[in-house]
């Protein structure tokens, strides 16, 4: 079984979980979502095509609407990042402060 850099729990929540590795997370034709070691952002770069590429990157790509993370468009995501922090992401927000929030400081 491969080691993966991620967690899902529940029905939208996302638990990264290995420091070396940033997060691209797509939902549909929404923003991309980085997630790394030191916090949470839009992303606008390049996409990696291969799973082989995003590992030399030190990335991994995660298709929320893959049948094997959540099989669906999300609204509301939650991220558990490694600054300790729980992010919602409301996708019904996008292009307001409201977007990226923090939902809880400390989770841990």
């Amino acid at each position: 079984m491969i080691e993966k850099n991620y967690i899902t729990s529940g029905r939208n929540t996302i638990i990264h979980k290995m420091r070396k590795f940033d997060l691209i997370i797509i939902n549909g034709s929404h923003p991309m979502i980085m997630v790394s070691n030191r916090g949470i952002g839009v992303y606008e770069g390049p996409v990696p095509q291969k799973k082989s590429d995003a590992k030399k990157a030190y990335q991994d790509v995660i298709d929320v609407e893959a049948t094997d993370i959540f099989g669906e468009l999300k609204t509301l995501l939650f991220i558990q990042a490694l600054d300790n922090k729980e992010y919602k992401i409301d996708y019904s927000k996008v292009g307001t402060p409201n977007f990226i929030k923090i939902h809880q400081d400390s989770y841990i």
